[in-house]
């Protein structure tokens, strides 16, 4: 399998070379290309620039730049390059900074060889994914009562339309604006209208906080 009839390009950001040597190693797939390494941010944003990889495998804690520091860069630059966080650390933070900042994906070191493919094919087609085990704890972890007037989805002072719904459902499984446009026949500028008014119904600033109180209100299972 190929991406858009190539191999899909990776770039692996991290500063252990033998964490690189062994994403290296399980990388090794028809499908995959290995372009380059980097061992910090800054040297990562430099590679992206002038590599341009379909995806990068990005490590969060390092030296110099950390990698949620290089993913906002490069997302403030507007590369086209997917980025997928990879941290050893269950930190919830790390995971909503991280989706806040861009990030495509968010797994943790000791994925499978099997999810970190699948985790790539997904990001280079433009579906994010997430770590579900890992997810699923983050999701506890925010499960405590909203503090706010809206806590079920009865309690919206105006509820969400059908095909708002249909956006929200689309958002909360990860995928893009352009995704969810493609899904629903809609064009991009359609569906960032429908996310700003979901935002508002839903007291929500971003993707990620939409999809969280989601979950929270039962709008979506």
């Amino acid at each position: 399998m190929v991406f858009n009839g190539k191999q899909i390009s990776i770039l692996i950001v991290d500063d252990h070379p033998m964490v690189r040597e062994g994403m290296r190693s399980m990388l090794q797939s028809p499908e995959i290309e290995v372009i380059g390494e980097a061992s910090s941010g800054a040297e990562a944003i430099r590679l992206v620039e002038r590599q341009q990889p379909d995806v990068i495998l990005m490590d969060i804690r390092m030296p110099d730049m950390d990698g949620i520091e290089a993913l906002r860069a490069i997302k403030e630059a507007r590369l086209n390059s997917q980025v997928i966080m990879v941290t050893t650390y269950q930190n919830t933070t790390y995971l909503l900074r991280s989706l806040a900042a861009g990030a495509s994906g968010f797994v943790l070191k000791d994925i499978s060889r099997q999810k970190l493919l699948e985790t790539i094919r997904a990001v280079a087609a433009g579906i994010s994914r997430v770590d579900r085990t890992f997810l699923q704890r983050v999701l506890q972890d925010l499960s405590q009562p909203e503090s706010g007037p809206a806590s079920r989805a009865s309690d919206l002072v105006e509820p969400l339309t059908p095909r708002e719904m249909d956006v929200l459902r689309l958002l909360v499984e990860g995928l893009t604006n352009q995704a969810i446009a493609h899904t629903l026949g809609l064009k991009t500028g359609t569906v960032k209208g429908y996310m700003q008014t979901i935002f508002e119904k839903l007291n929500a600033t971003d993707r990620t906080q939409a999809a969280v109180k989601a979950l929270r209100m039962g709008l979506v299972q």
